[in-house]
């Protein structure tokens, strides 16, 4: 029955900061059906009094039936769900930016020409892709190019093609979704995407070596593999594909 459980929070709620992982913490309680006696800690010498009292070094913390259970972190555990580990590795990162490049291709091809199911459509996911992760790259560039001088063949012989790398991409990407300047535009993205693609090969499938991706930014956990030699050879497919056309 809700109410029939209690459970004391404490965490940290200040005129110019209120806890995050409080708030999650009080939400998880009550979704599941706790009463929670909710205590603030209303300042720096508070929180840190509370602290050295408990022996945390952190805040909030939860308390169930006298028994401290500790963080957000150790309030997951308790009720048996899954919490994240920040240096595992994980693909979604770029599963949601090719989701989003799809939604909006699929947008784009509906609004222009009545159907989200177009060759256009495909074109434009392709592009889409290309802008989202340049943007992605260039949100810390030299993050970016410190991961991508581990693995680019072409940037280990030029370091500034490091930091070229993902302005040629995003502009390669805005002019192929405008469908203008392909005599610049294609050429760019099939000698980026096929050195890419060589590049990414050799280290994953012939060096065997073991590597993170910096295709969606340098502070991704993006193993290096399937993916980025996707997103490579989807640049050489359209630049092909756009050349061709144009014949």
């Amino acid at each position: 029955m809700t109410g029939s459980k209690k459970a004391v929070l404490y965490r940290m709620v200040m005129p110019e900061h209120t806890c995050p992982w409080g708030l999650k913490a009080r939400h998880l309680l009550r979704s599941r059906g706790y009463e929670v006696d909710d205590r603030w800690l209303k300042s720096r010498e508070e929180t840190e009094a509370f602290k050295a009292e408990h022996g945390v070094k952190t805040t909030p913390q939860t308390f169930i039936d006298g028994q401290r259970i500790g963080g957000y972190d150790d309030l997951r555990r308790f009720f048996g769900l899954k919490v994240r580990d920040p240096r595992a590795t994980t693909y979604t990162p770029v599963i949601v930016v090719f989701a989003g490049a799809a939604a909006m291709a699929g947008a784009a091809s509906q609004a222009s020409m009545g159907s989200p199911f177009t060759m256009h459509a495909l074109e434009w996911f392709i592009a889409f892709s290309m802008v989202a992760l340049a943007t992605l790259k260039l949100r810390d560039l030299e993050s970016f190019s410190g991961m991508f001088l581990n693995y680019d063949l072409l940037a280990k012989r030029w370091v500034p093609y490091a930091k070229l790398y993902p302005f040629l991409e995003f502009g390669a990407g805005v002019l192929m979704a405008a469908g203008v300047l392909t005599w610049l535009s294609a050429p760019v993205a099939l000698v980026i995407g096929g050195i890419g693609a060589v590049s990414v090969f050799k280290a994953v499938y012939i060096d065997r070596r073991e590597l993170k991706c910096a295709c969606v930014g340098g502070d991704s956990n993006v193993p290096l593999g399937f993916v980025s030699l996707t997103e490579n050879l989807m640049m050489v497919v359209m630049a092909v594909w756009m050349l061709a056309a144009g014949m």
